[in-house]
């Protein structure tokens, strides 16, 4: 499986999904001009970032057309914050700024009808930590969960799409939140920094059976005869 690694320092976001995928990953780290040289993965997922998928940076075209052609190949695709927002852009979707940002232990609903939430709640907790968002989700797309902040979950085809950080430890949840410190009040990190508890990461972890969900989803799709 390809892991498209969007984030601006490769390491902790490659050791975080490399904890909680239970796959063999190949990481690839986009904002240096790293890309698979072949679709031929079972599946893909691709990380968060500091970017916004509307930047006009040279890796995030790249980073969309090689997207682009992975989805039309038919190969299994998980965005997660970023990876989400970017394949909603490419599949023909609507990102856009929010006004501030969603930011830290949050409630998430699901309508029960997607494979890569079985076994979840109606309603789960989830980290978030995002300052854009999916607005219109693809022509075609189901989704399938939300909060007041927005969409958190969409589906076409054999892509899927997460606004949450399932990988999310509480020492990344922790240092995410205090780069935050240049863009909101101190009052607003604190909030979040205390709710950083140890039941709320419980909570959270329950989120990361995505994952074992995704490699299912991953697995029976490479036993489809052509």
């Amino acid at each position: 499986m390809a892991l498209l690694n969007a984030a601006q320092l490769a390491e902790p976001t490659r050791r975080n999904f490399r904890r909680v995928l239970d796959a063999d990953l190949t990481a690839f780290h986009a904002p240096s001009g790293e890309l698979p040289g072949t679709l031929r993965y079972d599946g893909v997922v691709i990380t968060g970032s500091w970017a916004s998928v509307y930047w006009d940076r040279e890796w995030i075209g790249r980073l969309k057309a090689w997207i682009g052609g992975a989805v039309e190949a038919g190969v299994p695709t998980l965005g997660v914050c970023y990876g989400h927002q970017l394949l909603a852009d490419v599949l023909g979707g609507r990102v856009a700024s929010m006004d501030g940002c969603e930011l830290g232990y949050r409630t998430v609903e699901q309508d029960g009808e997607n494979r890569l939430l079985d076994g979840l709640d109606e309603t789960f907790t989830v980290f978030t930590s995002h300052s854009d968002r999916v607005v219109e989700a693809p022509p075609g797309a189901t989704v399938f969960a939300r909060n007041d902040y927005g969409i958190h979950g969409f589906r076409r085809d054999c892509v899927f799409g997460v606004q949450f950080h399932p990988e999310y430890d509480p020492e990344m949840a922790e240092r995410v939140t205090r780069r935050k410190d240049d863009k909101l009040p101190d009052e607003r990190i604190r909030s979040v920094l205390d709710g950083i508890t140890p039941a709320n990461y419980a909570a959270a972890r329950e989120a990361t059976r995505l994952f074992d969900n995704f490699t299912e989803y991953v697995l029976d799709a490479s036993r489809r005869p052509e």
